[in-house]
């Protein structure tokens, strides 16, 4: 038999989770780690999406790591928000200031990871056919990163370019040619109003329209950030405690409880400044939980789109008549993007698309749309679906589709009954939220776990079932309390056929989440079992 390398961690993912879980377990336990992903370069999600106007929508100054007060007032911030080439090259510097990538095996998928109970190690496989041993594994898969591409009769026939947003080639061309995108979430929105002026027709394939904001981005002045610099310690204090973690203080006003003229006040001044979250958020305290608060949010939005567009039956097509509850949008133009005269817009629930042809789409009507590139912005199978692609298999061979066959659960949003010393940072059931300070409360509690662990001379740490159990008991009891459940979305599932809707995350936010944790691990680490 071939030796095999052994390691104390290995780490699946080069994003935010798999970097800064490497930086802990390598500098700070001085553990053996090695990180290993298919892409490659670091960056995760960042490295994929790199689609025409791809934006984060959380304003720069949170959408960073808080853990090194030097790189705080070192970074560049010019801008409101971040475009995916600013975020990457973040990332990559990262990457070269804590000497990361020595210990960063790239283009290295993972295929399998079994558990072997006689060693008490994982034993991992690579997509290249190496064979790797380790104590403890952590998956940082990413949340949006297992790209779904709908199984559309006649998919492969088309003639033309086609690609998915979330792996996205160099050097496309749009110049001269027509133009199709299915799909029109957060991805959709941003590739399409990229993409309108470059085009010579664009054809919008719309399922479900949508609630989009102003994001309001734009450049930032040299007071602004001397301000948020000067001010990191109380940002970061304010953005660990508050519940979706922004770097904005959430409303505490009720929508009702102002007048009908106060409340489009609020409204209006949000739509000026621009954000999702903040739309959804800094406004009134209850748009995601009170029906009559969130119908006041949606009428002024459709409002809006009325004014914009300028076509009165675009504008009817471009309307949501559902609740405002999926994850909030924002935009840098879309619905003015309608009035252009090459782009047109098709319900394809009214008309649904029968086929794609080797020439374009063809609708049900009939009419072939015919396309020199079709684009799919349709999304990923989200939280789960890059974990139920690696054959990942705990006590007993038990596999992780099977544990998760009702759905995808978890102890605490990274951890499983069965599966010992395997830990996921933004595993289901983790916080709704700005992603890095909820991954860097992950990383640092999962580090402390396995220091303890390690401390203690043990050889495994997992969660009881009736502690995995309770967990989604919770997530699902304050999910109820949204409007977020009564809307089809990815954030329970929906996008993905023969999915289980279920709940993914936890919806009380980032400072309800961080005092369960200090309260889990005071009490000795409660409901973990330690061999």
């Amino acid at each position: 038999m071939k030796n095999t390398t052994h390691f104390d961690a290995i780490i699946i993912g080069a994003g935010f989770g798999g970097m800064y879980m490497l930086k802990k377990l390598r500098d700070e336990q001085g553990l053996k780690v090695r990180v290993f992903d298919k892409a490659g370069g670091v960056g995760g999600t960042w490295y994929w999406n790199r689609y025409p106007g791809a934006l984060s929508d959380t304003e720069s100054f949170v959408y960073c790591y808080s853990w090194d007060k030097a790189l705080l007032q070192e970074m560049q911030i010019t801008t409101r928000y971040l475009t995916q080439p600013q975020i990457l090259s973040y990332l990559e510097h990262v990457a070269d200031r804590y000497k990361l990538r020595p210990d960063i095996q790239l283009n290295t998928g993972i295929s399998a990871a079994h558990f072997n109970e006689s060693t008490k190690t994982w034993e991992v496989t690579t997509d290249t056919g190496e064979t790797y041993t380790a104590k403890f594994i952590v998956t940082a898969l990413g949340l949006l990163s297992a790209t779904n591409i709908p199984n559309i009769k006649g998919r492969d026939s088309f003639q033309g370019e086609w690609y998915h947003t979330g792996n996205w080639p160099e050097g496309v061309e749009f110049e001269g040619k027509r133009v199709g995108v299915i799909g029109t979430g957060s991805t959709g929105t941003q590739v399409i109003t990229a993409i309108a002026p470059k085009v010579e027709h664009l054809t919008v394939f719309q399922r479900s329209p949508q609630y989009s904001v102003p994001v309001g981005n734009g450049p930032v002045t040299a007071d602004y950030v001397a301000d948020v610099k000067k001010n990191y310690d109380e940002i970061w204090e304010q953005v660990k405690g508050s519940v979706v973690a922004f770097g904005f203080k959430e409303s505490t006003v009720s929508a009702m409880s102002v007048s009908e003229e106060e409340r489009k006040a609020v409204f209006q001044k949000a739509w000026e400044n621009g954000g999702g979250f903040r739309f959804m958020f800094e406004t009134f305290c209850d748009i995601a939980t009170d029906e009559q608060a969130n119908l006041a949010a949606q009428d002024f939005i459709r409002s809006k789109i009325a004014e914009i567009v300028k076509d009165p039956e675009v504008a009817r097509k471009l309307m949501p008549q559902d609740l405002y509850a999926k994850r909030p949008l924002c935009d840098s133009g879309y619905y003015a993007t309608y009035n252009r005269p090459n782009v047109k817009l098709l319900d394809v629930k009214a008309n649904p698309i029968a086929e794609i042809t080797p020439k374009g789409v063809r609708t049900a009507d009939g009419v072939e749309h015919e396309l020199d590139m079709l684009i799919f912005a349709t999304g990923f199978d989200a939280v789960d679906g890059n974990y139920t692609k690696i054959d990942i298999r705990g006590r007993n061979g038990l596999s992780i589709k099977d544990h998760w066959k009702s759905g995808p659960t978890s102890y605490l949003g990274m951890t499983n009954a069965n599966y010992p010393n395997m830990f996921m940072v933004l595993g289901p059931n983790g916080p709704f939220t700005n992603l890095p300070p909820s991954i860097e409360t992950q990383v640092e509690w999962i580090s402390e776990l396995i220091s303890e662990v390690n401390a203690k001379d043990m050889s495994t740490v997992e969660p009881t079932k009736s502690a995995e159990a309770s967990w989604t008991k919770t997530c699902q009891e304050i999910a109820g309390m949204t409007l977020f459940p009564k809307a089809e979305s990815w954030i329970f599932g929906a996008n993905i056929p023969g999915k289980s809707n279920t709940v993914y995350f936890y919806m009380a936010g980032l400072g309800a989440y961080r005092q369960q944790l200090a309260t889990v691990k005071s009490e000795g680490y409660q409901g973990f079992l330690f061999q």
